[in-house]
């Protein structure tokens, strides 16, 4: 395996509630979920004693709630779960200064040549995952491979604690009888349409021509083609230069009324403008988000040529961004702001950009508690 790279994915098991029941001892053991108990909460996070009741993550509380009435909700405590993953972070760079990470609970390490000089990728993962455990009281599954794709496969294939290889010489003999709904960036309504282009697995994806694959997806799927094939160049990016910051709003009712809709923007602009400041952000693109109550979704755009960081600059261009949608039919479920950049992207930002879409795609449920690039 000498010749080829030794990526490892980490992914922390059950995250915010494993935290909540490392700290909270009462709850452990009972099926337990992160989120606000309201009318539109979601959950972040289910314990692996909800599981079974068919509680899983981005489903509705009140649904959580009908499926397991014993179902204990504990309000999510970013705070705490980020200094937790701080601490991870920094086991992570006792092996190696090359982690990506994805989210609060998983990361990307590209070991190859990593610092305490062990030869074996699963060593290093073992060796991670023990430190884990030690130094916080949490469990994390861990896959390795030579590529991002296979590496994060891996690491939900025995969760949890789970630790799963998969080598160069039987990548391609793995990948043919992978179903195609496990495959990176491909969601619900993307492995429906696959279906239906007669593509059930790995195997069926590898035999559909490229350029079928890209009339019918755009340029991912090119991506689904190379992944199909086992390959997948993505370099682990330790840093990156932030593109955007934004902030949304999810409506505990559905909101028509335009003075309704104007007082919901000015208050996200507001939360906007305080993350802008808190970041020292520049960007000259305003973008808007709405989500409708059939969860139909839309953005507009638009980029000036000066910075965007008073109130006085981004409330009218929101004004303006929002007389270009109709809702007089359609009641707004929730509607977002963000200011990006638009100067040209580097191979770097590239990279970045079609991560985030891979692991979005479909995936984000309506009241979650931001758009991807959300901080």
């Amino acid at each position: 395996m000498n010749m080829y790279r030794k990526i490892i994915h980490v992914d922390m098991d059950q995250f915010y509630a494993a935290v909540e029941q490392r700290d909270r001892p009462e709850l452990r053991g009972k099926p337990v979920v992160v989120g606000m108990d309201a009318p539109r909460g979601v959950v972040a996070t289910a314990s692996y004693e909800a599981r079974p009741f068919g509680v899983h993550s981005a489903i509705a509380i009140q649904t959580a709630k009908r499926l397991c009435p014993d179902l204990v909700i504990v309000p999510p405590d970013f705070q705490k779960y980020k200094a937790v993953s701080a601490q991870i972070r920094g086991i992570f760079r006792e092996y190696t200064d090359l982690v990506e990470p994805v989210s609060l609970d998983e990361a990307f390490l590209d070991v190859t040549e990593n610092k305490p000089g062990i030869a074996l990728g699963m060593d290093v993962a073992r060796e991670i995952k023990r430190r884990i455990l030690d130094c916080t009281g949490l469990t994390a599954s861990a896959g390795v491979s030579y590529c991002k794709f296979l590496a994060k496969i891996a690491s939900d294939y025995r969760k949890p604690d789970g630790l799963c290889v998969i080598h160069p010489d039987r990548a391609l003999d793995f990948i043919a009888e992978l179903n195609i709904e496990k495959f990176w960036g491909i969601g619900e309504k993307t492995a429906e349409k696959m279906h239906r282009m007669g593509v059930f697995n790995g195997a069926d994806l590898r035999e559909t021509p490229v350029e079928q694959l890209v009339a019918a997806f755009g340029k991912v799927g090119r991506v689904f083609h190379d992944f199909a094939n086992g390959k997948d160049e993505r370099p682990v990016i330790s840093e990156w230069e932030r593109k955007s910051v934004s902030c949304e709003k999810t409506f505990e009712t559905d909101i028509i009324q335009p003075s309704d809709v104007t007082i919901a923007l000015y208050h996200i602009v507001l939360e906007l403008l305080g993350r802008i400041e808190r970041t020292d952000f520049e960007g000259y693109t305003l973008t808007l988000k709405v989500k409708f109550h059939d969860f139909r979704q839309i953005t507009r755009s638009i980029t000036v040529d000066y910075i965007l960081r008073a109130k006085e600059e981004i409330l009218p261009l929101a004004k303006r961004l929002m007389k270009e949608v109709d809702y007089s039919d359609h009641p707004i479920r929730l509607i977002g702001l963000g200011v990006g950049n638009h100067r040209e992207e580097s191979d770097v930002d590239r990279q970045r950009r079609l991560q985030l879409e891979l692991d979005f795609e479909e995936k984000l449920p309506a009241g979650h508690f931001g758009w991807p690039n959300n901080t």
